[in-house]
């Protein structure tokens, strides 16, 4: 199989790289499309495949393309290949809020792929959903199911709806998380401890709370339970959350997430 990913940031050099670590793909058949030159250049001296800045020598020899762009890129790229596209060709998408419809009815395509990642792929520990419209069939959507697998888990929904969904809970979550991160951090300096000490602290937490989760058949409240003892110091903590609403301010920011992306395909 060749694959041509289309754009060379961040996610583009993300699956290149995770492709060609599983052998799924080898550098030959492996190609990157860049916006410049320039680009195309750098990135070939310091990675693996092939890497273009013109998409007339390449986008008619993938059997699969990604699209690894900003979604506000995507109506010059479109007009860019759709000469060049051939209708046997699968095409899968990670631009946030462009939907399957857009991309086969610009391109005149069927098969389509539209999936949503996060930032933690970029070390193998991410998440993916993901859907397809029905001219893919079973073999390339396990095909590509495997090449997402590379960069950690997929959960293949029915409806494209939930991939604005997962765009809100699981593509933007990092930040959500980062945020939290940050203020307790922010609050273990003021209680005196050094910057490093701090983000040791707050890390390690997380990454014990989170392990500890996973390998538990308990719910977060349950162990909420746990932790806060009646009268105790997380109990105190809990209240402020409480009386705050930082519970309903979190969903609302999900729900913030989720009224974005859905704009942003149309």
């Amino acid at each position: 199989m060749k694959i041509l990913i289309i754009g060379g940031g961040n996610m583009g050099l993300t699956y290149a790289q995770a492709f060609l670590r599983s052998r799924i793909v080898t550098a030959d058949n492996l190609m990157v499309l860049c916006r410049t030159y320039e680009k195309a250049n750098h990135l070939s001296q310091h990675y693996d495949g092939r890497f273009f800045s013109d998409p007339a020598y390449c986008v008619k020899d993938a059997d699969l393309c990604i699209f690894a762009v900003k979604p506000q890129d995507s109506g010059r790229l479109f007009a860019e290949i759709a000469p060049l596209v051939d209708p046997g060709q699968v095409f899968l998408s990670i631009m946030a809020g462009v939907r399957l419809s857009t991309i086969s009815d610009t391109l005149g395509v069927q098969k389509v792929i539209r999936a949503m990642p996060n930032l933690p792929a970029q070390i193998g520990a991410g998440v993916t959903a993901f859907t397809s419209t029905d001219a893919v069939t079973r073999i390339e959507l396990v095909t590509v199911q495997n090449l997402l697998n590379t960069t950690g888990k997929t959960l293949y929904v029915e409806q494209e709806d939930m991939i604005d969904a997962a765009t809100a809970i699981s593509g933007s979550g990092p930040a959500y998380v980062y945020f939290f991160m940050n203020a307790m951090i922010e609050a273990a300096k003021n209680m005196g401890f050094a910057a490093s000490e701090a983000e040791l602290l707050v890390s390690q937490t997380f990454t014990g709370a989170v392990d500890l989760y996973n390998n538990s058949d308990f719910s977060c409240q349950e162990w909420i339970a746990k932790v806060a003892s009646k009268g105790g110091t997380t109990e105190a903590a809990l209240r402020i959350f409480n009386d705050t609403e930082l519970h309903q301010s979190v969903m609302a920011g999900a729900e913030a997430a989720l009224r974005r992306a859905r704009e942003l395909g149309q």
